[in-house]
């Protein structure tokens, strides 16, 4: 299927349609600086989450022992 364009000047029609409807999605897409999340009126998902507890330092406490685990077992091994 072949496209033939009309040219008058510069631009064709299609050419000039097309940064028509650009324009029009540029135009659109503009959004208001107020509309962006500002971090105080937009954190309602942090509701009904609670604070980490003390096993989360005996869970960091466990994986440090665990790779210093790893490496003293490496090292023996390795002979």
């Amino acid at each position: 299927m072949a496209l033939f364009v009309n040219q008058n000047g510069r631009r064709t029609e299609l050419q000039e349609r097309i940064a028509t409807e650009l324009q029009e999605r540029a135009k659109t897409q503009v959004q208001d600086p107020h509309d962006q999340p500002d971090g105080v009126n937009d954190s309602a998902f942090i509701k009904n989450t609670e604070h980490s507890t003390w096993m989360t330092a005996v869970w960091i406490i466990l994986a440090i022992v665990a790779v210093i685990a790893a490496v003293v077992v490496l090292f023996v091994t390795a002979g």
